[in-house]
């Protein structure tokens, strides 16, 4: 089995911004994003801006190598106010 990382090499990770509002029916939906970041420090600030824009938002990033379809568990680099539960 291949892991496609090389020793010293870092695991590719997806990061995302995600800010949320809420529908004349109440539902929550994406009224930004959900957009990659280059950095979790940029999907940190980008968040930040968003935030008293929207009812939600959220960064957050997790391993991944969408190739073998492989993903790890997400982690909350930043959030305020409603955001869905992540699955």
């Amino acid at each position: 089995m291949s892991d496609h990382i090389l020793p010293g090499q870092k695991k590719p990770k997806l990061i995302v911004v995600v800010a949320f509002d809420r529908g004349d029916d109440g539902e929550m939906f994406a009224a930004y994003g959900p957009a990659d970041q280059q950095s979790e420090e940029r999907a940190i600030r980008t968040a930040k801006t968003l935030v008293g824009r929207h009812v939600g938002v959220i960064a957050w990033s997790r391993d991944a190598d969408p190739a073998l379809g492989d993903y790890g568990p997400p982690t909350v680099l930043f959030t305020d106010g409603e955001v869905p539960d992540m699955e």
